[in-house]
């Protein structure tokens, strides 16, 4: 495997960053997670663009041009001759010394990753995820916006590992306020009575692209999609839910915190929608 690393691309084995890189020290960067379906990578531009909003919030320069750094994704695709896989594209402060001022760092890392990737066993793609409720709450905006796809993740992976101590692959986050906020790595969705709602992003849910990406084609479909605010209240009682997120995809849940959800299997407007979703993927996005 071949990674990319401030311009080359060395062995998986070479690829090493400074122990005084700040994206190690203070988990003091930016990623973006991008999928590749068929030789295309999937809304690379929208990924690229969110990737430099994130920097533009914490003041990071990346080093290239957007240009640039999709040439060098699409380019880490040929090396590694990924067709259908997973790309992770990371943005570090850069090499400084201990102390947390990023001015020590003159100059930001960028790595890209191309693999493959499978968060869930495909049989909870047709039958359904059960999922629980974590005590781990989501930063809100007024701590670190979750619009920022930062390298600090162990907010999530706290809600993660309460998951598994659970006997769930996934959780729900609520927000300071109680609401519905997202899952530890996928944005959630319901649908009640023929109308599709999704936790606004202001209560602390990622701008995901898939989330995007749904909310389009439902609305092409003619559905309705309201984003809200959400307690598990209307989860537990919704007639669907299901989650979204690049690496997951769309995946129906059927469960949460031990209440079935609807009939307890993946429901029509789950299945439309899966549907569509893949009907577009190997279309819209930059061609290998």
């Amino acid at each position: 495997m071949k990674i990319y690393l401030d311009g080359e691309f060395v062995d998986k084995d070479e690829a090493k960053i400074s122990v005084f890189d700040h994206g190690l020290l203070y988990g003091d960067g930016i990623f973006e997670g991008i999928r590749v379906y068929g030789k295309c990578v999937y809304r690379l531009e929208e990924h690229l663009e969110r990737l430099w909003y994130s920097a533009k919030d914490i003041l990071l320069e990346i080093p290239m041009t957007p240009e640039e750094m999709a040439e060098a994704v699409c380019e880490s695709c040929r090396q590694n001759e990924i067709e259908d896989g997973y790309i992770r594209l990371l943005v570090t402060r850069g090499k400084g010394d201990l102390g947390l001022s990023p001015n020590s760092c003159p100059r930001a890392t960028v790595i890209i990753i191309a693999d493959t990737i499978r968060l869930y066993p495909e049989e909870h793609y047709s039958e359904g995820l059960s999922i629980v409720t974590v005590p781990t709450r989501r930063s809100g905006p007024a701590a670190l916006n979750p619009a920022i796809k930062s390298l600090n993740y162990l907010n999530n992976i706290l809600a993660k590992m309460e998951a598994a101590q659970n006997g769930a692959l996934e959780a729900i986050m609520l927000n300071d306020q109680g609401y519905v906020a997202e899952c530890t790595g996928d944005n959630i969705f319901v649908a009640h009575k023929g109308v599709i709602y999704t936790p606004d992003v202001a209560n602390g849910a990622l701008r995901g692209i898939t989330r995007g990406t749904v909310i389009e084609l439902a609305e092409k479909a003619g559905l309705t999609v309201k984003e809200c605010n959400m307690t598990r209240h209307e989860i537990w009682n919704a007639d669907e839910c299901f989650l979204t997120g690049t690496a997951a995809e769309l995946i129906p849940v059927v469960k949460l915190d031990g209440r079935v959800i609807g009939t307890g299997k993946p429901g029509a407007i789950t299945k439309q929608l899966h549907a569509a979703f893949h009907e577009e993927v190997s279309t819209r996005g930059v061609m290998l």
